[in-house]
Order: structure tokens, then C-alpha cells, then sequence
């Protein structure tokens, strides 16, 4: 007996990489699946029907299975996607946010249209699938109240953390994790809204990002395949599932073995001015001297991933 069985799932971008990973491993676990990818190129140009494959391959696991080329940036498209699986497969349980692309440029030289690309996949995807899922969700819930649906986004170190290069994809990034835990308070009834942050060897951080090509070949000291996208698929499992039913509103990190919960911003230091506007020079004064005093190094992306290989 599967963990998902006769659950229906949208994975978007499941073409490749991580969500092919995730689309295999959900199959295995009995749950049918739609499964979306526009066959674009890492930069989001072109299309093509990869979707296909991953259908064969998820068949060939005893469960159904259907094919969406659809872009997740238009906003009508998205809402057929729901439909479609509703329709073709019988309901829909699940939905994992995953489709990306990178258009990575220094911030004086990025363009208009290079951060325009990214934000429209990665943060209008995430809220047009969003969007009319949770209105199904919402009537379904009203009918049934014993339904529970689930979303699934995913984010990145990039947003969290922060890399250079990355201002477009980083910032889309961010706000999927923020808008994960806004999310879940407004779904509580009806969903539960969680966020995983994979670190693995896919297209867009081998094929597109040169400088994270070496690291995501290595293995650690046992030979263990840290960066192997496999790896991340447990964990959408079973967040997916009727086990994590209490789990909501959470940011997750998943890189080999190991998984990480993550918190937002929060405060680590304060300064008081005794019920007192402050002056600039009073802040001259303090804010070097004790508000920022003893403050934890900021962690970035790539000493993230530092800590998990040797560099």
C-alpha cells in the first residue's frame, strides 16, 4: 500500500530533473499524475513535449498519467491545468510548484526583460497555480470537510540566502517562501501550504550556472551522491501525504541526507532611545558600536554548499 494512493497530483516543470524525480517516486507511492512541463530551455525559450517520457515512465508504474505543455506564467493556461486534471484524472489533491528557469546577470546588466522572465515563471507561476487551486480546494472543503489538499512550492538558497548574479531568481525565490506562510494561514482549513528548498544537480544548476557545475559532481567522503535530485523526492513524498496533515506553513532544505527547517527574518539585535526620537548623530553613535556588535556572519548560498563538500 502506497503512502499517495489514489491521490491526484500536478507537478509542473516535472519534465526533468527534480519534479521527474518527485512525479517517480509519487508514482511509486500509488498517486496519479499530471504532469506539466513546456520542454522550454533553461533560459525558457522554446518548448517541446518531455512531458511525454515522464508519462511513460509514471504508467509504466501501474498508475495514470497525463501530459500538460502548458506555460504555468499565463494565468488562464493555469486554471485549465487544474480543470484538466480534474477532468482526466478525477479530482486533485496535490500540487507541487517546481517549474524554473535562470536568466542570471549582474545587476548593471541585467535587463528589463531577463528579470521580467524570471519573476513571471518562478513568482506568478507559483501564485497562478496557487491561485486556482485554492479555489478548488476551498469549494471541495466546503462540500467535504474531511478534504485536505496540498501545495507544495519550491524556493531556493538563492532567495534565502542570497548569490550573486542572482537578483531576478533570488528575489522570485524570497517571495515563494514568503508567500508559502501567508499562504497556509489563508488555506488553513483547507490545505496545508509548505515550501522545499533543494540543493541538487539539475539543468539550471549545472547546464546555467557554471560556477555550481564542479560542486554538484562531487561526492562526499563514503561516495555518497549528495547532489543526486533523487534525493529530494522523499521529502515532497511526504509532505504530500496524510503524515504530514499538521505540518504547515514551513520552509524546508533538502540536500543529501539531510534535512533543514528553516525561519525567516527575525530580530537578532536592538538598540532604545529611552522613549526618545533619535538623532542621526546618536545613531552614528550607537548602531556600529552595539547594534551591529557581535552579529552572526551572514551565511550566503555557496557556503551553504560548502559545508556539504569540500570546495
Amino acid at each position: 500500500m502506497g503512502m499517495l494512493d489514489g491521490k491526484v497530483a500536478i507537478i509542473t516543470g516535472a519534465g526533468r530533473g527534480l519534479g521527474r524525480e518527485e512525479a517517480l517516486l509519487m508514482a511509486k507511492e500509488g498517486c496519479n499524475l499530471l504532469i506539466n512541463d513546456l520542454g522550454a530551455s533553461t533560459d525558457g525559450s522554446g518548448e517541446g513535449k518531455v512531458a511525454d517520457d515522464v508519462v511513460k515512465e509514471v504508467k509504466a508504474l501501474g498508475v495514470n498519467a497525463v501530459a500538460n505543455y502548458d506555460s504555468v506564467t499565463d494565468f488562464q493556461k493555469t486554471g485549465g491545468m487544474i480543470k484538466q486534471a480534474i477532468d482526466e484524472l478525477g479530482g486533485l489533491d496535490i500540487v507541487i510548484n517546481n517549474a524554473g528557469i535562470l536568466r542570471d546577470r549582474m545587476i548593471f546588466n541585467m535587463t528589463e526583460a531577463e528579470f521580467d522572465a524570471v519573476i513571471a515563471v518562478h513568482l506568478k507561476g507559483t501564485f497562478n497555480m496557487c491561485r486556482h487551486t485554492s479555489a478548488y480546494y476551498r469549494q471541495t472543503g466546503k462540500t467535504n470537510p474531511n478534504f485536505q489538499g496540498r501545495i507544495i512550492n519550491t524556493a531556493s538558497d538563492a532567495g534565502l540566502l542570497g548569490n550573486l548574479g542572482q537578483s531576478n531568481y533570488g528575489a522570485a525565490k524570497a517571495g515563494i517562501a514568503a508567500m508559502t506562510i501567508i499562504l497556509a494561514g489563508e488555506l488553513r482549513k483547507y490545505s496545508t501550504v509548505n515550501c522545499i528548498v533543494p540543493v541538487a544537480r539539475t539543468r539550471l544548476t549545472v547546464e546555467a550556472t557554471p560556477q555550481t557545475a564542479p560542486i554538484m559532481k562531487k561526492m562526499d567522503e563514503t561516495g555518497f551522491d549528495i547532489f543526486n535530485p533523487r534525493n529530494v523526492a522523499p521529502m515532497v513524498v511526504f509532505l504530500a501525504s496524510d503524515a504530514a496533515k499538521k505540518i504547515t506553513g514551513e520552509v524546508f532544505r533538502v540536500v543529501g541526507d539531510k534535512v533543514y527547517v528553516f525561519r525567516g527574518w527575525h530580530t537578532v539585535n536592538k538598540i532604545e532611545n529611552n522613549n526618545q526620537v533619535w538623532t542621526p548623530q546618536q545613531l552614528v553613535e550607537r548602531v556600529q558600536s552595539e547594534l551591529m556588535k557581535g552579529l552572526p556572519k551572514q551565511q550566503t548560498m555557496m557556503d551553504s554548499i560548502g559545508q556539504l563538500v569540500k570546495m
